[in-house]
């Protein structure tokens, strides 16, 4: 796989790997195919829960826990391949680092396998998912408090989009808890107290270095913070359809849930909504350390990541080994570097996206505040511009169908679901049928959020109407809102018809949201700005 690139000047991935998180309760790994401008795609991911704690943390792997994970690596070089990886690497964490007879299994592996596993250092792990993090959350200078709870383990990492203050991993992760503590069922006050003393005497220099660097957001990373965000989604009815990634709820929300769920029992907790099934004995402590820290640090509001130790691994790979796309400057922004990445992976039809945009976004300028549209609103008609022929990847017929497919399916990093949604919708309706109540991914979103589509794709209907040849043949456009008229003046390299027949065919939608009679008009004069 060393093509950059086909006959048609599509990009292709010059090397396909596989990164392997060897945690406590459960193995993960995600299948990637690299890129040489230093971005990665995932093709494939696989979970494996092998409880690796059963029996003890520090201790001797039982012989079941021994089998289930030599298992698990089998089924995981299986699917490797399968998918013809040229690299793998397997990071092990706390339960094989801390087992005496961790050295073993890793022999087993490299033997009987053929898979090399690197046991690494607790700062290392909460290096890496610090990576993870900044990749796929949307960050700025402000300092977060980003949390990764897993089995054996918590790490935490005070950092903000450039840079980490610190990083820390301690041995309080939730198998770990339960198996030293052996809280009752349900759980009771003495045993929450003791865990919360537990937190307090380990955790002095978290909270030293957070009172250097303080903020009122947590990041939570990994199975327990997502079942976490995923139990609270469904409490309060939030849509979580396309992705974990980038859930917020608030301490408020998050004391709401808190109180209902820490009284159940096992059969109660096995009934709740988004928790997995194999974290129901040991999920309480995590629940537990959650509260801690939001009532410990004063935090305000959490955000779920949906990236991890295993994207971390192949974010250090990028850096270490490969000359890659600038995570800084225009592309420190996960939001955009995400669109761009996956508009190359797709072969964009880069001149006619970048005009049809900058012609949306001279008409959202002008229309703006009658529309009643906020700012973030330009981001997203801006994205979807971009987006809105993604669909030829597939097939030239229905292609904005594929559009929606492809964005609403991509992992796109640094958004929350519902922008998601406004954006797959969008670049959907940029042709043909206008929204309807019979179009089942548009009519399921809130109220407010169809009318914000409505009025986004109404235009970017008539900036794609714009450039009907693709040949960018509108130089300058300006547009003015009338009383009863929104005029655009166009000025053109060429004969204006075919433009002006574009738009006019696809302004229904802007007429309707405007309530204004929409005209387009070729002036012969540059437009002046």
């Amino acid at each position: 796989m060393i093509i950059s690139s086909n006959s048609s000047g599509q990009q292709l991935p010059i090397k396909r790997m596989a990164a392997i998180d060897l945690g406590t309760n459960s193995f993960h790994a995600v299948i990637a195919d690299l890129y040489s401008d230093g971005s990665f795609r995932t093709v494939d991911t696989l979970k494996e829960m092998v409880q690796l704690a059963k029996g003890g943390l520090g201790k001797r792997l039982s012989d079941g826990a021994f089998r289930r994970g030599i298992k698990a690596l089998r089924n995981i070089k299986t699917l490797c391949e399968s998918y013809n990886c040229e690299l793998i690497l397997a990071y092990a964490t706390s339960a094989i680092r801390e087992a005496e007879n961790g050295g073993e299994f890793i022999q087993k592996s490299i033997d009987d396998v053929g898979i090399k596993i690197n046991a690494i250092p607790g700062k290392m792990e909460a290096e890496l998912i610090g990576y993870a993090v900044q990749h796929g959350i949307r960050l700025d200078n402000e300092p977060v408090l980003m949390v990764d709870i897993g089995g054996g383990s918590v790490e935490y990492i005070v950092g903000n989009e450039k840079e980490f203050f610190y990083t820390a991993s301690k041995k309080l992760g939730v198998a770990r808890m339960t198996e030293v503590y052996k809280p009752k069922d349900p759980i009771t006050e003495e045993d929450i107290k003791t865990l919360e003393t537990h937190f307090e005497e380990q955790l002095a220099d978290v909270a030293q270095a957070f009172a250097q660097h303080r903020s009122d957001t947590m990041i939570g990373s990994s199975g327990t913070m997502q079942n976490i965000g995923a139990m609270i989604a469904n409490h309060k009815n939030k849509s979580q359809d396309i992705t974990l990634n980038e859930l917020e709820f608030t301490t408020e929300e998050f004391e709401g849930f808190y109180k209902n769920f820490i009284k159940l029992d096992k059969q109660q907790r096995r009934k709740v909504s988004g928790l997995d099934s194999k974290r129901v004995d040991i999920i309480n402590p995590g629940v537990v350390l959650v509260r801690y820290l939001i009532r410990k640090f004063g935090i305000k509001k959490i955000r779920i990541s949906a990236q991890a130790l295993r994207e971390g691994i192949i974010i250090r790979y990028l850096k270490k080994e490969m000359i890659g796309l600038p995570w800084t400057g225009e592309f420190s922004d996960p939001r955009r570097r995400s669109v761009f990445e996956l508009l190359r992976k797709c072969d964009w039809h880069e001149a006619h996206s970048r005009h049809v945009n900058e012609m949306a976004l001279i008409i959202f300028d002008a229309l703006q505040e009658e529309l009643e549209l906020a700012e973030s609103d330009r981001e997203l008609l801006e994205y979807a511009a971009y987006l809105h022929d993604i669909g030829y990847y597939i097939a030239h017929s229905a292609h904005h169908k594929h559009a929606l497919y492809i964005i609403r399916n991509s992992e796109l990093k640094g958004f929350k679901e519902e922008e998601i949604e406004v954006i797959a919708n969008v670049a959907r309706y940029h042709r043909r049928s206008t929204p309807k109540k019979r179009h089942p991914e548009y009519w399921k979103l809130k109220p407010e959020v169809r009318k914000r589509i409505k009025k986004l794709s109404g235009i970017l209907r008539v900036a794609d109407g714009l450039d009907r040849s693709h040949y960018q043949n509108v130089k300058d456009l300006e547009v003015y809102s009338e009383e009863k008229v929104v005029r655009l003046n166009i000025k053109t390299e060429g004969e204006p018809y075919l433009e002006i027949w574009g738009a006019e065919r696809k302004a229904h939608l802007l007429k309707e949201v405007t309530g204004k009679k929409i005209v387009i008009e070729r002036v012969i004069q540059p437009a002046i700005y």
